[in-house]
């Protein structure tokens, strides 16, 4: 008898008492593993979760966070031949495969690098520019995101057993939270065996992910305001998660990633001719087999101009008919099974519903030549393409989770639109057209109803991921029927875990919560400048105040004669006084922030590396000739580099002039050795 799949909570391996329900190959119906309803204890999993794992994560920055997911990722990859061979068993073949297992690893690695580059060496991230709420600047806020004291909770969908919890799982542990993972249970058993390998890794801090095999029941019972729950399924599930108590009136956050009708629209413009022509529909055949077309963001409507219907629906058909349905680790397939005989049924009830409004053809759902495997105890179908009568409604209110697409007529652009929306919302749409007037009005049109718009043509088609692939940074989710929710999106989807809170309070009390310098708040001058201070010396408010420097005449005549920007207000004493801005010959801009450089520059080797940027930079009072001026520059932000001997100064620079009157104002970006501890 093959084994029950175990549970991973509170630290070690959960082993149900009974034996359980078995779990089918996809390919052949042989038993793969077996599973039990009845798992560990909820309520201590996720106590667990808050107790343990998240003071556990808390305590290390995001740089840390980040680094930790890339170790995860290089360690699973030593085991994809493992995942490849049980992912077959769920009817994925290798390009499917691919998709799933390397595009979580890759997720992994996307968020890594987006926490390394574009995260602080920190556990508070600041949203926005300072807000001065006083005249004196006595009273300013800053908003800030911090960790929730709680636990992420995923409830993921069949189709995607590696991706589908990697991709909820990064954002979430970079944002500080603990994970607890609920896999659908079909192909729960390629889960399991990933989140083996990443335990046994060591790299994970103890409590920051469980597992959950089997039923989800009381997930929900015992989550707060604190608790995030991130839910891929059917709308019908995610409806039913919706109205959970504690999601309606207890402070769950809810995020629902359901089942969607994506379209994929041709452009009136494209002719069998063009090369768009063959873009599209390799394109939509693309997403009919891709996964057996078990995925959320599969085309399933095909809207055409009637004018193109013909050659669109021959196209497609003899494209189809080129794909082999056969099992998943043979090479001459090029489309595996669906899940399962139950899933199969499920997907052939759907298409039955079609073909009250829509023509059949191409396809049988109900039998298929299969390779390599027999057709009766694998969940094997043929692709399905339909094409829809006018009016038709039934296209636009029914999925079917497999490989089955339907062809839609349209007459005008606008009526392209109006075709897209009634899908009540999708996670992605596509357009296909080279016209960029069509562009503009089809992706302005359809936008509010989708997560993700691809615009395909001749110029991006070599480089573009396509129209079914959801990336690391980009947004994942839709609105309406597709559930309203967001997943990835680079930070964002890490921010999207997190709580942003205003902070009111004085220059030094937001110094000292933010651990970033806040203007007027303390500065420190001492006898050392600044540049002569490794990371372990500087702190934050270190500053210099530099010498005073006249700008000459000769300084601007210089400047526009080697640089050769010879603008009037630098050159022309007529014109340059005629315009109020100037009211005379002002200095460059960029000749001031030199000059600045000039002034508080350290020339001598030393810790400060380089200087690699220059952000913010704004010029606000013209600079006349023969004005002074002298910089004030402050250590802002301090971000030591975990993988490197140095780190990343951010400076605050205000450019003064002998007024008093801030002229610019600017950040310097330098690279500072660490030094010894």
């Amino acid at each position: 008898m093959s084994e029950v799949l175990e549970s991973y909570a509170q630290g070690s391996w959960f082993t149900p008492a009974d034996e359980g329900m078995p779990l089918a190959d996809a390919n052949t119906g042989e038993t793969v593993a077996r599973i039990s309803k009845n798992g560990p204890d909820v309520a201590a999993m996720i106590e667990y979760a808050r107790e343990v794992g998240g003071p556990a994560v808390r305590s290390l920055t995001f740089h840390q966070r980040a680094n930790i997911l890339k170790e995860v990722a290089k360690h699973l990859m030593g085991y994809k031949d493992e995942f490849y061979a049980l992912s077959h068993r769920t009817g994925a073949n290798k390009r499917d495969t691919m998709v799933d297992v390397d595009g979580g690893f890759g997720t992994l690695f996307s968020f890594s690098s987006k926490g390394r580059r574009e995260l602080p060496n920190s556990t508070v991230i600041l949203d926005g520019p300072l807000e001065q709420l006083s005249k004196g600047g006595t009273f300013v806020a800053q908003h800030v995101y911090t960790s929730r004291p709680g636990v992420a909770v995923q409830i993921n969908a069949f189709n995607f057993p590696v991706w589908g919890m990697l991709e909820k799982l990064a954002p979430a542990f970079l944002a500080g939270l603990p994970s607890i993972v609920k896999p659908a249970g079909q192909t729960s058993y390629l889960t399991v065996a990933v989140v083996k390998r990443m335990v046994e890794s060591g790299l994970m801090p103890e409590g920051s992910i469980q597992l959950l095999v089997g039923s989800h029941r009381g997930l929900l019972d015992n989550l707060g305001p604190q608790d995030i729950v991130g839910f891929t399924g059917s709308a019908a599930t995610g409806a039913l998660l919706r109205n959970h108590p504690n999601v309606v009136s207890g402070g769950v956050q809810l995020n629902v990633e359901a089942d969607s009708l994506n379209c994929s629209i041709l452009g009136p413009d494209v002719k069998a001719e063009d090369p768009e022509f063959d873009l599209y529909v390799k394109q939509v055949v693309a997403e009919m087999t891709v996964k057996a077309g078990q995925k959320c963001t599969a085309i399933r409507r095909v809207i055409v101009p009637s004018s193109m219907a013909d050659a669109v629906t021959g196209a497609l058909k003899d494209r189809l008919s080129k794909v082999v349905v056969g099992a998943a680790d043979n090479p001459d397939a090029r489309m595996g099974a669906l899940v399962s005989l139950d899933q199969r049924e499920e997907v052939r009830k759907a298409v039955k519903a079609l073909r009250t409004s829509s023509e059949l053809v191409f396809g049988d759902p109900d039998t298929v030549e299969v390779v390599g495997a027999d057709d009766e105890s694998g969940a094997f179908m043929s692709p399905v393409l339909l094409r829809a009568a006018p009016g038709a409604k039934e296209p636009h209110d029914i999925e079917a989770f497999g490989p089955v697409s339907t062809v839609i007529t349209y007459e005008t652009v606008s009526e392209a639109v109006e075709l897209a929306a009634r899908g009540q919302g999708s996670l992605v749409g596509s357009l296909v057209t080279n016209d960029e007037d069509v562009a503009r009005e089809v992706v302005l049109g359809t936008a509010p109803w989708h997560g993700r718009i691809l615009v395909l043509n001749r110029d991006d088609a070599k480089e573009s991921t396509g129209h079914g692939s959801p990336l690391p940074v980009l947004v994942h989710g839709g609105p309406g029927r597709a559930g309203g929710g967001e997943e990835m999106g680079g930070v964002r989807g890490v921010k999207h875990h997190m709580q942003r809170t205003a902070v009111q309070g004085s220059p030094d009390m937001l110094t000292a919560i933010t651990g970033q310098w806040t203007t007027g708040s303390r500065r420190s001058v001492d006898d050392v400048h600044p540049f002569r201070k490794d990371l372990t010396q500087l702190r934050i408010g270190d500053t210099i105040e530099s010498a005073e420097r006249a700008v000459t005449r000769a300084d601007i005549d210089h400047f526009a004669e080697f640089t050769g920007d010879t603008f009037y207000a630098h050159t022309d004493e007529e014109a340059a006084a005629a315009n109020p801005l100037f009211g005379g010959i002002v200095a460059h801009g960029y000749l001031v922030v030199s000059l600045a450089a000039g002034l508080f520059v350290d020339p001598a080797p030393g810790p400060v590396l380089a200087n690699f940027g220059v952000d913010h930079l704004r010029f606000l009072t013209p600079v006349k000739e023969d004005a002074v001026i002298k910089v004030t520059l402050t250590a802002k932000q301090i971000t030591p580099r975990t993988n490197a001997e140095y780190g990343e100064v951010r400076w605050d620079a205000v450019v003064t002039d002998q007024d008093g009157e801030a002229v610019a104002t600017y950040d310097v970006l330098t690279l500072v050795a660490k030094g010894e501890e």
